[in-house]
């Protein structure tokens, strides 16, 4: 343990774990990390490495023998069924049927909506009634033939804290400087903040935001692979994740039919994932949902709902951003649906920059202590319901007169969310107020700038937004793309970039020595390297003429090794895909290593995968090219990288061609520069 580790568990014994712990744990299970480091608190509590290890053995048996998959239910409910009782960690919730005047839990994993339970158990614990928790759950088998259930809760405890004590978590966060409560908190995500910039630790920081400021619009729009939906779906007990596709008022909102309040009024964030792909249902829920943003109210019919649930919205974003923020045409909305007018994007808070942060990798994961994810999640639930820092920043900042209205809203909020996180202690100094400040400035600017780009006139042309420092000179505050094209210096302090690790050699680098191929030239066509250009373009539905030899083929020219990243190489026609391009390959003449990382949804599918690919492994050695492939279940980017400096990605990697289901006849079933295509983006650039 370093000086940090050591003074955080005394000041906080029991409440923190070793996170390296969870990233052993969490890379062979697909169980969310507030339940594994339960179970990690539980048997791993000690320093002693022989009991770490027994205590890890311990959480993986209890995982194994317990925590219930949802393909495995069938067997789970007959494991009951042959011992009478057993014990399973499951997400369980409780509802009131008004026909049967009774209450009936239901277990998501273990796939029952019919569980008897005695009501000490939900008035023990409100949220059972309100949207359900994860439990350690022992479920018993009714034997008699007359009732109309199959199975009865014996016994339940919450995996989350009975109780938490806001007043000495304050007195002891109290005895750590601003710069080290922030490293505390990034650890405990997960995150290593050596290894990250200023700017960095309060992007990721301002992800949490929304855990702690009720009513908070957020939204952040980058790159797959950057961890923006993990915060929201392992992080908390309190936060939802809707992941991409429709969606209607009822649920949202409320059922009218059901006289009930929809997800808005049980849990702290309700969060969007893949918001691109979001498809409303009824003309109502766009309506209501800008009521909500704008005020944490909204009426359906006769009733009038107030609820305090912040909304997050996440997705990608495929262009360039210099190239968005260059164009006269499209922004840095571009990737949001129709739905989301200017009155919905006018209610956004802040918008984070997701471009800046860089891919999930080992190098910004910790080995240090961190707060149990429950516990921590525990303190930004409690500030989110029972504190207010909205009276205190409004009385300290002086904002320019550009900042007015919903503008000015937005930026209190977020500095009033920064305060929450790392100063629920006491105040900030003078120069850590104007950090978040200025933060909080550029967050509202890049919303204000994109809407002033849609309409562009007076309605939102106040987009120099600024404030009054301490020595009453007004400061102005841009954001760092667009400022960018009006000023060749940047701020180097507030660049979102990973500091290097120097004389580092990544684990997995190898030589590759160089190899007389025998393969035979293909014909691709010609370009000379000082012609080839950089391409950003969308293939439309039903385009032809995007043959891999044309497509890449060009750029593949020379290239010795090639780097490929797609964690959808895994049915038939895609590892046909694959092997399409590997032929490309061998055909050039040139390449003499190709290294594929790919992804899987279980154990077995790899090993039908692993089978395919060794073949193929054995038929390219004979065209002296070797290839290597390896499974990552964090997977997401899809791209080719080449040697000679060129990267390709394709937002359907290599699946960018339509099947064809007739009889194997036809234009298109052997030419591919013939077969139509699915839409797709193609961003091909060289390295920098």
């Amino acid at each position: 343990m370093d000086e940090l580790d050591q003074r955080l568990n005394r000041a906080f014994s029991g409440c923190v774990v070793r996170k390296d712990l969870l990233h052993q744990i969490k890379k062979g299970t697909n169980v969310p990390s507030f339940v594994l480091e339960f179970l990690l608190a539980k048997f791993c509590a000690t320093d002693d490495p022989d009991e770490i290890q027994a205590g890890i053995a311990a959480v993986l048996e209890t995982i194994q023998q317990n925590y219930v998959r949802p393909d495995e239910s069938n067997r789970a409910q007959s494991l009951v069924q042959q011992k009478g009782s057993h014990k399973f960690i499951d997400k369980i919730h409780v509802s009131y049927v008004e026909k049967e005047k009774r209450h009936w839990a239901a277990m998501e994993n273990f796939n029952s909506r019919r569980i008897a339970i005695n009501e000490k158990f939900y008035r023990e614990n409100d949220r059972l009634l309100e949207g359900g928790i994860w439990a350690e759950v022992t479920l018993g088998y009714n034997e008699t033939e007359e009732d109309d259930y199959a199975f009865f809760v014996e016994d339940l405890r919450p995996i989350q804290l009975s109780r938490f004590e806001f007043q000495k978590f304050c007195e002891n966060a109290g005895q750590f400087g601003r710069d080290e409560w922030l490293d505390i908190i990034l650890r405990s995500v997960g995150l290593e903040p050596a290894n990250l910039s200023t700017r960095l630790k309060f992007h990721f920081l301002a992800r949490l935001i929304p855990f702690v400021e009720a009513n908070y619009n957020f939204i952040e729009l980058g790159p797959r692979g950057t961890g923006k939906s993990y915060v929201f779906s392992e992080f908390s007990p309190y936060v939802t994740l809707i992941s991409g596709g429709q969606t209607s008022t009822s649920v949202l909102f409320y059922n009218n039919q059901r006289r009930r309040v929809g997800i808005i009024g049980f849990w702290d964030v309700v969060a969007f994932d893949e918001v691109a792909g979001i498809r409303v249902k009824d003309r109502d829920t766009i309506q209501i949902m800008k009521d909500y943003m704008a005020n944490g109210r909204f009426s359906r019919g006769p009733a009038e709902v107030i609820a305090n649930a912040s909304l997050a919205f996440v997705g990608n974003i495929d262009d360039s951003i210099d190239a968005l923020v260059r164009s006269s045409e499209d922004d840095l909305f571009k990737p949001l649906p129709e739905a989301f007018d200017l009155a919905v994007l006018h209610r956004f808070h802040s918008y984070l920059p997701g471009w800046e942060i860089p891919p999930c990798s080992s190098d910004l994961l910790t080995t240090r202590y961190g707060f149990i994810t429950d516990y921590l999640a525990e303190a930004l639930h409690y500030m989110a319901k029972q504190t207010n820092r909205y009276a205190y920043v409004k009385g300290k900042a002086k904002l320019g007169p550009a900042v007015r209205g919903r503008d000015e809203t937005a930026v209190i909020k977020t500095v009033a969310g920064f305060l929450k996180i790392l100063h629920p202690h006491g105040e900030p100094s003078v120069e850590n107020f104007n950090e978040y400040l200025e933060y909080a400035l550029e967050g509202r600017r890049r919303v204000k700038e994109q809407l002033n780009k849609r309409k562009p006139d007076d309605e939102f042309a106040a987009i120099e937004f600024s404030y009054f420092g301490a020595d009453q000179m007004e400061k102005v505050v841009f954001c760092q793309e667009s400022k960018a094209l009006n000023s060749i210096e940047a701020d180097q302090e507030f660049r979102g970039k990973v500091v290097p690790k120097p004389d580092i050699v990544p684990a997995d680098a190898d030589i590759v020595q160089p190899v007389i191929s025998t393969a035979a030239s293909v014909t691709v066509p010609k370009a000379e390297e000082s012609e080839l250009k950089e391409r950003h373009f969308t293939i439309h539905y039903g385009d032809t003429g995007y043959s891999y030899e044309k497509l890449i083929g060009p750029y593949m020219a020379g290239a010795k090794v090639i780097e490929v990243e797609d964690p959808f190489i895994r049915i038939p026609h895609q590892i046909a895909n694959f092997t399409r391009f590997c032929e490309l390959a061998v055909k050039l003449g040139t390449v003499e290593n190709i290294r594929l990382k790919t992804g899987a949804d279980d154990p077995g599918q790899e090993v039908e995968i692993s089978e395919k690919l060794d073949a193929l492994v054995d038929d390219l050695k004979q065209h002296d090219v070797t290839l290597s492939f390896m499974f990552d279940e964090h997977l997401h980017d899809r791209q080719i990288r080449l040697d000679s400096g060129w990267t390709i990605k394709i937002g359907r990697g290599f699946d960018i061609y339509q099947r064809i289901d007739r009889p194997r006849s036809g234009l298109g079933m052997n030419d591919f520069d013939l077969r139509p295509c699915l839409e797709t983006t193609v961003d091909i650039f060289r390295a920098k």
